[in-house]
């Protein structure tokens, strides 16, 4: 796939962080018309479909013969796996502290992108990824002495290896497949397993089905999984990996800005804080390394 432009890339960024920001307080505003699987189900899978539905005049590029494998893997490791460890380890520990350990997805991707795609490494790429990892931590982590649960840190580790896994294995399998049918598919494919799993462990009856809840789902549907999982795979299979990984960590901090907008949380000085390490992490990430600046300079 050809290198995005910056504009397009900067754009893409922009609404990838803005959206999944707005995320975490529209999910959990939906959590009280729905239990969690079906909401995921439901979300994924309305998402899913009307992403088909746009592919659908490109249907040659599908290729399932040869490519129905990285549909199905991708489904399984990036929707499925991702969302059911997400919403049982939700039910463990407090959300921020959750929202924490599945942020340290950007620090594993980091290294396993140098590991196994050849990515380039630096100090001060390290140091800015975990740099990163510290103000996620700083704006998520409320202060207390909550027990913690040994279930809900090794699930919110496995919802980070499973994104992490998920976004290496899209952006190695990138030239083999369509951007928009592996998004549609995966999402689809995990969206219908999710509701099944919904069903089984929950009722639909359980349900709201009041205009505000058909609002939220329908925005989260189309704006934060559509075409939030779009600019994503986009981002990744263009570009370096860690380095789209960084700006993640902008995720947890505008969600807590929308929540300070318009749900009455206050600023506080781990706001100010996290925002600081989180800038700092993503300059550092996206800087060169000493020796290609001074190559550069010497070039010139």
């Amino acid at each position: 796939m050809l290198p995005l432009s910056r504009t397009r890339t900067a754009v893409y960024l922009a609404f990838l962080v803005i959206m999944w920001g707005v995320n975490w307080p529209l999910s959990k505003y939906a959590l009280e018309f729905s239990p969690p699987l079906l909401f995921a189900g439901l979300r994924i899978f309305i998402g899913g479909l009307l992403l088909v539905l746009f592919a659908l005049p490109h249907y040659k590029k599908l290729d399932l013969k040869r490519t129905w494998h990285i549909y199905l893997i991708s489904s399984a490791v990036n929707i499925f796996l991702f969302y059911i460890f997400q919403t049982i380890g939700l039910k463990y520990l407090p959300a921020g502290l959750f929202a924490t350990i599945v942020f340290f997805q950007p620090v594993l991707l980091g290294i396993c992108s140098w590991l196994w795609l050849g990515e380039k490494m630096f100090f001060g790429k390290m140091v800015g990824l975990f740099l990163g990892f510290l103000g996620v931590a700083a704006i998520s982590i409320n202060g207390g002495t909550e027990d913690l649960s040994t279930a809900g840190i090794l699930l919110g580790l496995a919802s980070a290896v499973c994104w992490t896994f998920g976004t290496l294995y899209m952006k190695k399998t990138a030239d083999q497949v369509d951007a928009v049918w592996v998004v549609a598919l995966q999402i689809l494919i995990g969206g219908v397993l999710l509701l099944g799993t919904g069903s089984i462990f929950e009722s639909w009856d359980d349900i709201v089905w009041a205009p505000p809840f058909l609002l939220d789902l329908l925005f989260i549907s189309v704006f934060v999984t559509a075409l939030g999982w779009l600019a994503f795979f986009q981002l990744v299979s263009s570009g370096e990996a860690s380095r789209v990984g960084s700006y993640t960590f902008l995720i947890p901090l505008i969600a807590l800005i929308i929540s300070v907008l318009f749900m009455g949380e206050t600023i506080t000085f781990k706001l100010v804080a996290g925002l600081v390490l989180i800038l700092t992490s993503i300059v550092l990430v996206n800087g060169k390394p000493k020796s290609q600046s001074a190559e550069g300079r010497a070039v010139g």
